[in-house]
């Protein structure tokens, strides 16, 4: 849906060469991503800024889940929005997160959680995780992770796995990730950066995974032209760009 930095791409304002290319791979939306289930159910993997537009490009007609790294505006900005969803499947959306989200949240967009009788505000259910769950009629294994100073999760669904804003994965919590025959992994930049993977990082856990397939995101224009990039990458790994789709 989208695999971008916090400012997407191209950047407002900057002329580099990233910001100004005609590909249409350079083009990106705050990172995102949607699993459509084999029971039919569409699970979604972060609501940034940009949710209303990812949906309206992808003809997204029902969403069934959210799962949400961590409460960065980026990564739940577009949380509002759920509304549409609310009015056309008559429920609330349900969200799940740790601890540390939750309580952002609550904070952030105390309007919706609290007691109100106002019409047409989004209705949301927030469900903290530690351990595996189920939703959308799947099994769930969080994947803990840090950002700096700041716990996230990534998500292990079967045969797939999603992290990111992520610059340390424990080795007990890579443990979670073997056997995935896909694993879509944060990657900023080529230079080290003090709460994203860098583009050697990145490759370093995918190297340790081992999986079929990865793919890399929540990418930066400081990481240079896809097309120059790609060329760079070791067999079995690519750049992902939005509208990409992947079947497992």
């Amino acid at each position: 849906m989208g695999t971008g930095t916090s400012q997407g791409v191209p950047v407002i304002a900057c002329h580099c060469d990233v910001c100004t290319s005609v590909d249409e791979r350079d083009r990106r939306l705050r990172t995102s991503a949607l699993l459509r289930t084999d029971g039919g159910k569409n699970i979604l993997f972060d609501i940034g800024p940009d949710f209303r537009q990812q949906m309206l490009r992808q003809h997204v007609l029902a969403l069934d889940a959210i799962l949400v790294t961590h409460a960065h505006r980026d990564h739940v900005a577009g949380l509002d929005d759920v509304r549409s969803f609310n009015y056309v499947q008559r429920k609330n959306m349900d969200v799940y997160l740790n601890g540390e989200a939750k309580r952002a949240l609550l904070r952030d967009y105390a309007y919706i959680f609290a007691r109100h009788e106002y019409p047409g505000l989004p209705e949301a259910e927030l469900h903290e995780v530690d351990a595996p769950f189920e939703a959308a009629d799947e099994k769930i294994i969080p994947v803990k992770a840090m950002h700096k100073d700041l716990p996230v999760l990534g998500y292990r669904i079967g045969p797939m796995a999603y992290i990111t804003d992520a610059n340390h994965i424990a080795p007990e919590e890579i443990a979670k990730l073997k056997g995935v025959r896909l694993l879509v992994i944060n990657a900023l930049r080529k230079q080290k950066h003090f709460s994203h993977f860098s583009l050697s990082e990145a490759l370093e856990v995918v190297e340790k995974v081992a999986p079929e397939k990865a793919f890399l995101t929540h990418i930066s224009h400081e990481m240079g032209l896809h097309a120059d990039v790609q060329r760079e990458l070791p067999q079995g790994v690519s750049l992902a760009y939005d509208n990409l789709e992947i079947e497992i």
